[in-house]
Formats: structure tokens, C-alpha cells, sequence
């Protein structure tokens, strides 16, 4: 499935509003003490989600893409796969990064 442009725009406008939503968040639960950590654990919640969302909606996208191209490759010239796959392991790291981002943001709640 090919993401159109304009939903892959709206998903980079998401996470540049969402970290800056995050810093509010805690901007807010510092001005009412006692509810402090309830916003900062929604929104470092929040952040963890859309790190891990973000990055394997990004990896799927990359590794269809590689992928076909791969096997595409790998059917005319046969010595190109091990390469080839390289390059399909290398864009599913993108969903590794997210998790470990996620699992960061989890720690801090």
C-alpha cells in the first residue's frame, strides 16, 4: 500500500505539533502542583505512542517498497539478494528505533 503525500505531510505535522504538545503539558501540570504528574504521564504516554506508530507505519512503508524492488531485483540477476536484503534489514531497523524511543519515553513516566 503506497501512503499518498498529503497523509504522509499530515503525519509529519502531527509530530512536530506533538512534541511541543508534550513540553505544554508539562508546562501546565507545573502551574497546578498537584496534578503535575498526570499530565506529564499523559503526554509522555502520548509521545511513546506516536514514536512507536510513527516509525513502524515509516518501516512498513520502506520495507514494501525495498522489499518489491528486492525480489524484483533477485528474479533477473539472483546474486543481488543477499544484498538486497541488507538494504530491507536496514529499513526495518526504523521500527527497532521507534520501539526503543517508546521504550525511553515509558521509563520516564
Amino acid at each position: 500500500m503506497r501512503l499518498p503525500p498529503w497523509l504522509i505531510r499530515i503525519l509529519t505535522l502531527a509530530a512536530g505539533l506533538l512534541i511541543p504538545a508534550v513540553a505544554l503539558a508539562e508546562d501546565v501540570a507545573q502551574a497546578h502542583a498537584g496534578a503535575s504528574s498526570d499530565f506529564r504521564a499523559v503526554g509522555l504516554g502520548a509521545a511513546a505512542a506516536f514514536a512507536i506508530a510513527a516509525s513502524i507505519a515509516g518501516a512498513a512503508h520502506a520495507v514494501g517498497k525495498i522489499g518489491s524492488a528486492a525480489l524484483g531485483a533477485a528474479a533477473e540477476k539472483p546474486e543481488l539478494l543477499p544484498r538486497s536484503i541488507l538494504f530491507v534489514a536496514l529499513a526495518e531497523g526504523l521500527a527497532i528505533l521507534g520501539f526503543a524511543i517508546a521504550m525511553v519515553l515509558a521509563q520516564k513516566v
